[in-house]
């Protein structure tokens, strides 16, 4: 079976959301680091991007490796934004960040306490050359992007 250009890049840019997917449950379930609110966020565009990769192998055009992109940017945006709320340069959501105890009461101190997430994501579980899994997913999504655009403009 000889593939067309197109369909080179669509295996390699859903393949990359593969790759990523499978990396992210081997930290989960090899690894035992459990996933956070925003490290979940970050998986739905992978699936769908990998969906996507499915249809366009089969179904040739420039539509669908449009949407493969948009994808992969959510998932690259969402990353960007895990990163910052890491790198403590802008506040994550309220359900998964530790928020400030001044001002609080002995009882609302401890209703904090008793509903603070098991996972935060706040904190980096791991990280390689100073970048976080977030990071990496960030710069890995964003270069799949260019990957569904190639995709996109081949014929």
């Amino acid at each position: 079976m000889n593939l067309t250009a197109q369909q080179k890049l669509i295996v390699l840019a859903a393949g990359g959301s593969a790759a990523l997917m499978l990396g992210a449950l081997g930290f989960q379930y090899i690894g035992g680091m459990a996933p956070c609110k925003l490290c979940i966020w970050q998986r739905y565009p992978h699936v769908i991007a990998i969906m996507i990769g499915l249809l366009a192998f089969w179904l040739p055009g420039r539509i669908l490796p449009f949407f493969g992109a948009l994808a992969a940017l959510t998932t690259g945006v969402i990353g960007l934004y895990h990163t910052g709320v890491e790198r403590d340069w802008w506040q994550g959501p309220t359900s998964c960040t530790s928020s400030g105890t001044s001002g609080l009461s002995t009882n609302e101190l401890l209703d904090q306490i008793m509903n603070a997430p098991l996972i935060r994501c706040d904190e980096v579980p791991w990280e390689m050359f100073s970048l976080s899994m977030a990071s990496w997913n960030a710069i890995a999504s964003l270069a799949l992007v260019g990957l569904w655009l190639l995709a996109a403009r081949a014929r």
